[in-house]
């Protein structure tokens, strides 16, 4: 027999979800739950439980784990260099992203109406 496909997710999930740090509270509002699961969503990925999940789904190898942690310190190094050379002008700072246009206030144009006495 088959398992469902949630099951090994479910089990990499649940210790990650019983830890104290993770209080992850989401109301939904005039029961529009894609809102509100979209909004989890963002929270879990802000949190890095995407991560963690993934981290968890399979075994890694302590020699793997070695080499990837390894990897990720390099990139740390190469990144806080980069920034503290942007910082001192040897490198160009990067070039700001362009926001998009706000979008105009409907509300904006209601007038209030006053009377004269």
């Amino acid at each position: 027999m088959q398992r469902p496909f949630w099951a090994d997710v479910s089990r990499a999930v649940l210790p990650l979800l019983q830890q104290p740090r993770l209080n992850l509270r989401i109301f939904v509002r005039d029961n529009n739950v894609d809102q509100a699961l979209r909004f989890l969503k963002k929270k879990m990925q802000r949190e890095g439980l995407f991560r963690e999940i993934k981290a968890h789904a399979a075994y890694e190898k302590p020699s793997e784990r070695r080499v990837r942690e390894k990897a990720e310190a390099i990139r740390r190094a190469k990144k806080l260099a980069r920034k503290k050379a942007q910082r001192e002008g040897l490198l160009p700072m990067p070039k700001p992203k362009p926001r998009p246009a706000a979008r105009p206030n409907p509300f904006a144009s209601v007038q209030t109406a006053t009377t004269k006495d």
